[in-house]
């Protein structure tokens, strides 16, 4: 049992960091509430999943190629300039004593399927991270007991995603519209800047 919540943990400290995610997911749940805010993450779990399948079956080298790490790169500049900017657009229409959903609950959760899945930080995670647990435990322990860690992790990472929502969303009722308005744009800004890291790192394989 030990060892099991120790993978949970993981899970919750690979979540935690700041990053686009999160960034998304407090402008959602701002702006549309709860659901919107935890399908993001919610997005974001099916990717890491994806990712943990590649990792899990060894097909790693192909993730190593300089085009494919061009398209992740240029792909993420896309989803992250794109959300940001959207979020910048949306901000002057948040009113604190309006609550509304717009926007497809699809759409929410492949906003953040795509931006986890375009984020070569996710992919170094998987293949870093994920990668050696997987090669240490796998030397200790059956077949049975690398599926059941494989989903403590998911376990955490699902866990973070609905403290994030259940946060995000809780702040429209204490907030001011003036700082629901900040905060979104801030959020925005974030994503925009990650964006743009993302956009600079994919120049950088192609011209540099």
């Amino acid at each position: 049992m030990a060892v099991f919540l120790s993978y949970i943990l993981l899970g919750l400290s690979l979540a935690a960091p700041i990053g686009p995610i999160n960034a998304a997911q407090l402008d959602r749940g701002i702006k549309n509430g709860f659901w919107h805010a935890w399908l993001i993450g919610i997005g974001s779990v099916a990717a890491d999943f994806l990712y943990m399948l590649v990792v899990y079956f060894g097909v790693v080298n192909f993730l190593h190629t300089p085009l494919i790490k061009t398209f992740l790169w240029s792909f993420g500049f896309f989803v992250l300039v794109y959300t940001g900017i959207e979020s910048l657009i949306g901000a002057g229409k948040i009113s604190s004593s309006s609550r509304h959903n717009d926007g497809s609950y699809f759409k929410t959760f492949f906003t953040g399927f795509f931006m986890a899945l375009s984020n070569p930080l996710t992919v170094l995670f998987w293949l870093g991270i994920y990668g050696s647990v997987l090669a240490k435990t796998a030397q200790t322990v059956d077949h049975a007991h690398l599926v059941l860690y494989s989903a403590a992790i998911f376990i955490g990472l699902t866990l973070w995603d609905v403290c994030m929502a259940a946060l995000a969303s809780s702040f429209r009722r204490f907030l001011t519209d003036r700082l629901l308005v900040i905060i979104s744009c801030v959020s925005g800004l974030s994503l925009i800047g990650f964006g743009f890291y993302f956009g600079w790192e994919a120049f950088k394989i192609l011209f540099l």
